[in-house]
C-alpha cells in the first residue's frame, strides 16, 4: 500500500466539495478507503436509537469521512501545500516537507 500524504493529527484544508475552504484537525485516517475524518467538516445527521451513550436517542450531528484527494496539509506558515518526502540529514529517516516553503512538516 502506498504511503499517504495525510496523517492523524495534521491540520488540513478542504480544497473541493461542499466544505471547500474549511480547515480542521484530522481525527482518523481510513487508509484502505483513502478517506479521513476531519474535525468539524462534512457534518451529517445520524438518527440513533436510545443506547448507553445516548439514553434518549434522537438525531446526532457527526463528522463523515472525506476523500484524501480533497484535502491539503497546512504547513507551519498556515498555507495549504502539497507534500513531498525526503531523507532527514540528522536521522536519515524519511520526513514530509512542504513543497511551498520547503520546511519539514511535523
Amino acid at each position: 500500500m502506498a504511503k499517504l500524504h495525510i496523517k492523524k493529527g495534521d491540520n488540513v484544508m478542504v480544497i473541493a466539495g461542499n466544505d471547500k475552504g474549511a480547515t480542521g484537525k484530522v481525527l482518523e485516517v481510513v487508509a484502505d478507503k483513502n478517506r479521513a475524518i476531519v474535525e468539524g467538516v462534512n457534518m451529517i445527521s445520524k438518527h440513533t436509537k436510545p443506547n448507553a451513550d445516548y439514553p434518549n436517542g434522537g438525531i446526532i450531528k457527526k463528522e463523515a469521512s472525506i476523500h484524501l484527494s480533497n484535502l491539503k496539509v497546512i504547513d507551519g506558515a498556515g498555507n495549504a501545500t502539497r507534500t513531498g518526502r525526503k531523507e532527514d540529514e540528522k536521522t536519515g529517516k524519511s520526513v514530509r516537507y512542504s513543497k511551498k516553503s520547503g520546511e519539514v512538516i511535523k
